[in-house]
């Protein structure tokens, strides 16, 4: 043993030492307590046990992560819908205006096109029809 500082105290700890190993009865390395060792069933038991929880917990994870995926493409879907939405809103009303008849009525006059004002139909003996308009 080795002893760092006072060497005048080494005398009595050897006497302490003797003393505590007196107190301290030997036992034969025979009839020493061995540490009971867990048996082979109870320690496939728990490798089982240790299994069976990670396959659950993988399934968990698998589940949460194909319903993020499926929550996120409802959320693309969505935002793509409302897109949609508001361009199906400015066309119709695109429609609308470009289906005014005062609109269309300026545009005609404008591409210099005149209002009809009298449509004659002229029918033949043969069953022959014509059409003559008259300003």
């Amino acid at each position: 043993m080795q002893y760092y500082g006072n060497l005048a105290l080494s005398p009595e700890r050897k006497k302490q030492e003797q003393q505590a190993n007196q107190r301290r009865p030997k036992t034969p390395p025979s009839n020493r307590p061995r540490r009971r060792t867990i048996p082979v069933g109870e320690k496939l038991l728990y490798l089982l046990t240790v299994v069976v929880f990670v396959a659950v917990a993988g399934l968990v994870v698998y589940r949460y992560a194909g319903l993020y995926e499926l929550n996120r493409e409802i959320q693309t879907t969505t935002s793509s819908y409302e897109e949609e939405a508001a361009q199906t809103k400015v066309l119709q009303q695109e429609i609308n205006t470009l289906k005014d008849p005062n609109r269309i009525r300026e545009m005609a006059t404008a591409l210099g096109m005149v209002p009809i004002s009298q449509q004659e139909t002229l029918s033949s003996s043969n069953g022959q029809t014509a059409t003559a308009l008259q300003p």
